[in-house]
């Protein structure tokens, strides 16, 4: 059984200083336990935004100590590791009692919780090997990061590392850990398993701690009781969730395992398994292989997040105990995401304002896109281009049938004859990126990776970190996905 967290060992030189965080809520939340060395650990990547934000000295990914605290091997000054354990619905399915079966919160510093994945077996493994592989953990690090700089709330990445130790899924293949953050990586699960078991004061006792850390406007609306604050936490849990899903929806983005135990109660994306971004544009694409009864597909996400948070208001009716207030809390889910969604695809059009008739001139566009299932991401950057030089041939030339194109145009360019052109390019330029992380652009960066070349990851890195400049020279990655490319086959497993 691996140790627990009274190891010796440290790594220098970097000694973050540790605020009281999860780990205070007590033993019920989780059990401190030691991650599993791994031999002859490597750099894959690292990120230095996010090591500034965590206040990591120059010149840190030099460093051996480091190399060695973020692959598991060593103990970074004051950590305690701990694995948190929560319950969930996977699948529409109750699936009892989960947790960190292979994820280890390190502490929380500058405000932000670090988390190693992939550090080994915990006491929430189940029948796993606490273990992630180099394919996943690269594309969790580039995915993450590049959510963020579209825009999307998300989890971060600091950094992977690689070790040629052997794991075993439908292929061998080698371990890595990703290093992650988060202001907190607490679930809707977490509520659930209390609930689930009857633990109402360790259910309180979350509550009360996200509020206070996260939602404090919700403790001005408490009663005596402190109901009402409960039920206001619900819903500003509810509209965060709302807005996030917005974001997906109009960057096209399929996370492929919408289980709660993988809903952030902080509204972000969180736990990269079998996402993708959107190449044609098919609502009902389903991107996770296991998905077999497509119950995650692109088009569902909306509705699936609506009842997460019914799965949550169940678990949070112990602490509300008034059936019409928890659904009152969720009535504005629909209108929230609506006006979020909304909102978002008016600056893919460059429409300056909002008017009667902007949600019509969307759902054509949308419409449109699925009948030939054209390119999502290169028909926005072309409109884009097109609204600079008021030339539509090249977006039309996405259409094998333009006759509905040529008429949606013409609605769009009535729409908008009053607003400034240039101001509505700047917009959509600034709205509609050039660089997404396709699929076949991480499984090209994974195949150089795990021949211990890591060029290709750097490139996406850079590209991805600023995706909607438009990086001369670089053109390739903005081109369509090769005809392989759609016979990628994405899993839960990693």
């Amino acid at each position: 059984m691996t140790a627990t967290a009274t190891d010796t060992r440290t790594a220098a030189p970097w000694t973050p200083s540790w605020q009281s965080g999860f780990a205070q809520l007590g033993p019920a939340f989780g059990r401190e336990i030691l991650p599993t060395p791994l031999p002859d650990p490597y750099w894959v990547g690292t990120s230095e935004e996010v090591a500034d934000s965590l206040g990591l000295p120059q010149g840190w990914q030099r460093s051996s100590e480091l190399l060695a605290a973020f692959t598991g091997n060593a103990l970074l000054p004051g950590s305690r590791p701990l694995a948190s354990v929560y319950s969930g619905h996977q699948f529409g399915v109750w699936a009892g009692q989960l947790g960190d079966g292979r994820a280890l919160l390190l502490g929380q510093t500058h405000g932000l919780e670090v988390q190693l994945k992939g550090s080994g077996r915990t006491p929430y493994s189940r029948m796993g090997d606490g273990r992630a592989v180099l394919r996943s953990s690269i594309r969790e690090f580039l995915c993450s990061e590049a959510l963020h700089a579209l825009g999307v709330p998300t989890t971060r990445a600091l950094c992977v590392t690689g070790s040629p130790a052997p794991v075993a899924r439908e292929e061998m293949e080698t371990a890595a850990v990703v290093t992650r953050v988060a202001p907190s990586f607490i679930r809707f699960g977490h509520f659930e398993h209390f609930a689930s078991r009857r633990q109402y004061g360790e259910l309180r006792r979350l509550a009360d701690f996200v509020i206070e850390g996260w939602y404090p406007e919700c403790q001005d609306t408490a009663d005596a009781s402190g109901r009402a604050g409960y039920a206001a936490f619900l819903r500003a849990v509810s509209e965060r969730t709302a807005r996030l899903i917005a974001h997906w929806q109009a960057v096209g983005f399929c996370h492929g395992v919408m289980n709660t135990d993988n809903m952030s109660i902080l509204g972000l994306t969180l736990d990269y398994g079998p996402f993708q971004f959107l190449d044609g544009f098919d609502p009902g694409h389903i991107c996770n292989h296991s998905d077999t009864q497509g119950r995650y597909a692109f088009d569902r996400q909306p509705a699936v997040a609506w009842w997460n948070l019914h799965c949550l208001a169940q678990a949070l009716m112990p602490l509300i105990d008034d059936a019409h207030a928890a659904e009152e809390a969720l009535s504005s889910y629909e209108a929230v995401f609506t006006d979020a969604y909304l909102s978002l695809m008016r600056a893919k059009l460059g429409l300056l304002e909002a008017r009667e008739g902007d949600a019509a001139l969307v759902q054509g566009a949308l419409a449109l896109l699925a009948a030939e299932q054209v390119d999502w991401t290169i028909f926005w950057r072309r409109l884009s281009h097109a609204q600079v030089a008021q030339d539509f041939a090249p977006v039309r030339e996405l259409f094998l049938q333009p006759a509905g194109f040529d008429a949606w145009l013409l609605q769009y360019q009535e729409l908008t004859t009053h607003m400034d052109r240039r101001l509505m390019a700047d917009l959509m330029l600034k709205s509609n990126p050039k660089y997404v992380l396709r699929n076949y652009l991480a499984e090209q960066a994974i195949a150089q990776a795990k021949l211990g070349r890591f060029e290709e990851l750097q490139t996406l890195q850079t590209l991805l970190a600023r995706p909607f400049d438009e990086h001369p020279g670089f053109e390739a990655y903005a081109g369509f996905p090769p005809d392989w490319a759609s016979h990628i086959s994405i899993s839960c497993s990693s």
